[in-house]
């Protein structure tokens, strides 16, 4: 058994690790429900789609019987083959029961109140070994991250910034991550813990959404720490909000991974269409020069380790870091 726990379940961790518990069902999470579980809990193996993790995979591949609960994860690849798991999904909204796999059950209500009414009618799953199984995946999956997120080879890899970024974060961070390749390394790298909160474009898969997201978190909760991160095509398109930040004295953390390239637009060019990559080039930007000419700090690493390099200009807003 498994469970796909996706935004809906938000409000119900202590619900979903509980009922993971009991019919020893790996989580696994869609992008928009990363938050529902803490990343390292021994129950969940993380995302699940191209941007997600190999257990999560074979977890969908091999399970008999799927719990969907408050997601409309779209990827249909992913799911179980037709025929190959039982599936009850859970969804405040009937129009979304087997939207994207077929449900042979549909339980219609809030995740947090339907699966605390189905759990006293449970009982503890003997066997473990599936959940074992996926927990020894994932076990090897954070080791594999860990080995590519503290590589030192030139060029710098996009790995080792989420991974020491990853170091950084309080455990009531609020991180929003732009669509693309970037979007990969916030999804592998980012350990929610505590009471962090993560978002992104989601299914419209829009660029341009992460420093306008984190522009309202700041504005929402001004006492958390408020994590951008974004790829030089994301930002660029909205890179005058970098002056918005300054005129409201937000203090947004932006981190741009920057390889002048529209990368996963051109991923599939070349990997999905067989074509040659076309138009995806970006014409190189100074990002770290453009903070500071709107009143913010600007710095730029481009080794592994080394001390970040500030722009010349400095910030005239004490706020701002």
């Amino acid at each position: 058994m498994a469970i796909l726990a996706g935004r809906g379940c938000l409000g119900a961790r202590k619900e979903v690790l509980e009922l993971s518990e009991v019919v020893a069902a790996p989580i696994v999470k869609p992008l928009l429900g990363k938050a529902v579980v803490p990343d390292r809990s021994p129950n969940t193996t993380g995302g699940i789609g191209l941007l997600g993790t190999a257990p999560s995979q074979d977890a969908l591949r091999e399970c008999d019987t799927l719990i969907i609960a408050g997601s409309s994860f779209p990827y249909m690849d992913f799911y179980p083959d037709p025929g190959q798991a039982t599936t009850i999904q859970i969804d405040i909204a009937p129009t979304r029961i087997g939207l994207r796999h077929p449900a042979d059950v549909g339980l219609i209500g809030d995740c947090q109140t339907v699966i605390a009414a189905l759990l006293p009618l449970l009982t503890r799953k003997a066997d473990r070994s599936f959940l074992s199984k996926a927990q020894q995946r994932m076990a090897d999956w954070n080791r594999l991250m860990e080995e590519r997120g503290t590589r030192s080879d030139m060029p710098m890899k996009p790995q080792v910034v989420a991974y020491e970024l990853n170091k950084l974060l309080a455990a009531d961070a609020i991180v929003s991550a732009d669509s693309g390749t970037i979007a990969t390394w916030a999804a592998r790298y980012v350990d929610i813990r505590g009471d962090m909160q993560f978002s992104l474009s989601g299914s419209l898969v829009t660029m341009g959404n992460g420093l306008p997201y984190s522009v309202g978190a700041a504005v929402a909760y001004p006492g958390r720490q408020v994590i951008c991160i974004v790829g030089d095509g994301g930002l660029t398109m909205l890179m005058g909000e970098l002056a918005t930040l300054v005129k409201y004295d937000l203090n947004v953390k932006v981190v741009v991974f920057k390889n002048n390239v529209l990368g996963m637009i051109k991923w599939e060019q070349m990997a999905l269409e067989g074509n040659p990559q076309f138009g995806v080039q970006l014409q190189p930007i100074d990002f770290a020069a453009v903070a500071a000419s709107v009143g913010a700090a600007g710095f730029t690493i481009e080794r592994p380790r080394m001390r970040p390099r500030r722009s010349g200009v400095r910030s005239t807003t004490p706020g701002q870091r």
